[in-house]
Parts: C-alpha cells; structure tokens; sequence
C-alpha cells in the first residue's frame, strides 16, 4: 500500500520497512518486494548486491518472480558475476512453472 500509496500517503520508507518485517520472517514476497526496492534504489540505496540477495531468497523457494529477477542479474551480471548458465537455471525454474518471460529468455539465449 505503501509502494503505490494506495490508502495511505506513498511512502517508500515505509514500504521497505514492511517489506523487510516480512521478509525477515521468510515471506517470498517480501523478499521480492525489498529486492526490488533495492533493485530501483526506492526507499533505500541503489545496491544490487541485495537486490540480488533478496531475489536469491524468495527464487529458493520457488518464487517466478524472484527466479526471474535472478536470471536476470545474472545474465547482465548485475549485483553478482555475469553468468549465462547460472540465468539459464534461474529462468528455467521461472519456465518450467509456466512463466511466459522466462520462456522468452531462455529462447533469446538460444536454449530450448
């Protein structure tokens, strides 16, 4: 609510505030949420490394979104070394679940 200001004034401070209480209790969602919050430099500095670690967390357990956030940091080496085999894994658990982007990733990276 805090991210869109919906119900309450925006407040990206606040969001993260919550999105880390819920994160830290092991909430993919949140951790997605505080990774990307981290990702956009919203709330909190800019910083990659834990965008990455937040998209780690929520990917490991089995989180599309998370997955394909760490593909993608990855494939860019953003936030940890750039490796095409490791974005191969993480979008291919993103794909194997249906995800649509996913599949169109690992198409662009030649693997079927």
């Amino acid at each position: 609510m805090y991210t869109d200001g919906r119900g309450v004034p925006q407040d990206d401070e606040q969001a993260v505030h919550y999105y880390r209480l819920a994160a830290d209790q092991g909430d993919p969602d949140g951790q997605v949420n505080l990774g990307v919050m981290y990702d956009n430099g919203r709330g909190v500095p800019q910083d990659d490394e834990q965008a990455a670690h937040y998209y780690r967390l929520a990917a490991d357990q089995g989180h599309v979104t998370g997955q394909n956030n760490l593909g993608a940091m990855y494939n860019h080496g953003q936030g940890v070394p750039q490796d095409d085999e490791q974005a191969a894994h993480y979008y291919r658990l993103a794909a194997d679940q249906g995800d649509a982007y996913a599949q169109d990733q690992l198409k662009e990276m030649g693997i079927d």
